[in-house]
């Protein structure tokens, strides 16, 4: 183990250091400990639609058909939702190539506006965001696992979270090499899984099979105010676009890789989301949509009759992919919280030979396996969307900020100011809706984001001191973790 600058500096040649006599020797690059640079452009791609492409798409079918009334609003919220995420995507891979540091939301916050709601991302992200959606694809995971033993009952609750916590233990955050390339091989099986449900819900389509499209806009079913849900659902399952901001310092020449992998894997998502709901909707019927567990092995057993159990699993692969991408960028947010002194030393240890912050892997785990036992998965998505969508929102308005303070700024990707401008007012808008929509989740999920308030001041700006903050000493650390 080795404890990483609290500046976050890399060193990039040799420098000297003294041993016990008092000797110089030079130290190599090759045995510094930092997070290298091995996320090409391919392995960016993978991390992207490995991380977008999961649960998402075979569970909030099922949440935005319920919250928007009709199949036709729901297919119009299934595009507004990429082109939304699409201009939070640009904005992203613009903060990406002018602040060049790990960190995602946290950093950006940290950068343009200031540390107490960038503790406050930190804060939510620990307690609430990341373990939540974790545990949202997990029972996603452990659900299309175990349904296919039960059919055609519907499998118990207590089965379905069992499978899902052993399934979480096998998660790879243990090497970046490794990590990228089980997303390459789960990337290709999500692909798979999307065009076995395409081609053969677009080949029903093209015979005529569209008595399900009819009435497609019923008005008398649609609720306004439901319909900030049905875009929570519908968000939730293009999130992870903004994953490869949290490992900027691990990306091969950002300034290029960023933009690219965000613009090509949030296009080629939005299609196949479109035409992969187009196909569920060709084979079944919105009431059979509503009333299924898992919305992709309905269709699986539709179509594929006896096989159905192959989409089942390989949407269970899909699951995994989704938590292994998510896992590996996250726990980069402890990693750089860690070494900006807004968490214990601890976590900005990365391990000597594989270069990763195995001690922010380990804190989640816990935190994840306890959402799985005492959370249900759509109250789950409600819950932590809340301080998701606020967070990113804020995000995208210090960008609009950060933009007139530093005018100067060399921003090697600039986008539009009406891209980050619109995933603002969209994002503020719909966590102002949900607290009407569904009060008790999405209140549930304020009140915890803003309990950070006071651990902030506490802790944080009260201990704004070399003695506890810039020290690796191990009575340091304890201070730290005490309080």
């Amino acid at each position: 183990w080795s404890l990483t600058s609290s500046q976050g500096e890399r060193a990039g040649g040799g420098h000297h250091k003294h041993n016990q006599k008092g000797r110089s020797f030079n130290k190599s690059e090759e045995q510094e400990v930092y997070l290298r640079k091995k996320i090409t452009l391919v392995r960016a791609i993978s991390l992207q639609i490995g991380t977008i492409i999961g649960g998402g798409l075979f569970i909030s079918p099922k949440g935005v058909l319920i919250n928007s009334g009709n199949i036709g609003t729901s297919l119009i919220i299934w595009v507004a939702s990429g082109i939304l995420s699409m201009c939070g995507t640009l904005s992203y891979a613009e903060l990406g190539t002018s602040i060049k540091k790990s960190g995602g939301h946290y950093t950006y916050l940290l950068e343009t506006l200031g540390p107490l709601p960038a503790f406050l991302e930190l804060w939510s992200e620990i307690i609430i965001i990341r373990p939540a959606n974790s545990a949202v694809i997990s029972l996603a995971f452990g659900r299309y696992i175990i349904e296919p033993f039960f059919a055609p009952c519907e499998a118990p609750v207590l089965a379905i979270k069992l499978v899902t916590a052993v399934g979480v233990l096998f998660l790879n955050c243990w090497s970046v090499s490794w990590t990228f390339r089980t997303q390459t091989i789960l990337m290709y099986a999500k692909l798979v899984t999307i065009g076995l449900i395409i081609i053969p819900g677009m080949i029903a389509l093209a015979q005529g099979h569209s008595d399900n499209f009819q009435n497609a806009f019923d008005s008398s079913s649609i609720t306004l105010d439901r319909i900030p849900l049905a875009f929570y659902s519908g968000m939730y399952a293009y999130s992870g676009w903004f994953y490869i901001t949290f490992v900027t310092e691990e990306v091969v020449n950002p300034e290029r890789n960023i933009p690219l992998a965000a613009i090509f894997s949030l296009t080629l998502v939005t299609v196949l989301y479109l035409f992969t709901n187009m196909a569920y909707y060709t084979v079944l019927t919105a009431d059979e949509v509503l009333a299924s567990p898992a919305v992709a092995m309905t269709f699986g057993s539709h179509v594929l009759k006896e096989f159905s159990s192959v989409i089942s699993i390989l949407v269970a692969l899909a699951c995994v992919g989704t938590l292994n991408g998510g896992m590996f960028a996250s726990t980069r947010v402890l990693f750089v919280a860690s070494r900006e002194n807004q968490w214990p030393v601890l976590f900005s240890m990365i391990h000597v030979r594989n270069h990763v912050p195995l001690p922010a892997v380990l804190l989640l785990y816990p935190l994840i396996m306890l959402m799985i036992f005492i959370g249900d998965l759509y109250d789950l998505l409600n819950f932590y969307s809340f301080p998701n969508w606020l967070f990113m929102g804020l995000v995208t308005f210090g960008l609009i900020r950060h933009r007139y303070k530093h005018p100067n700024l060399p921003r090697p990707f600039k986008v539009p100011i009406i891209f980050p401008v619109i995933f603002t007012v969209v994002c503020l808008f719909i966590v102002t809706m949900s607290l009407y929509s569904d009060p008790f989740n999405t209140g549930v999920g304020c009140a915890l984001t803003l309990s950070g308030v006071p651990v902030y001041y506490l802790t944080v700006h009260r201990s704004q001191t070399p003695a506890c903050f810039a020290s690796s000493g191990s009575s340091c650390l304890l201070v730290r973790l005490a309080c």
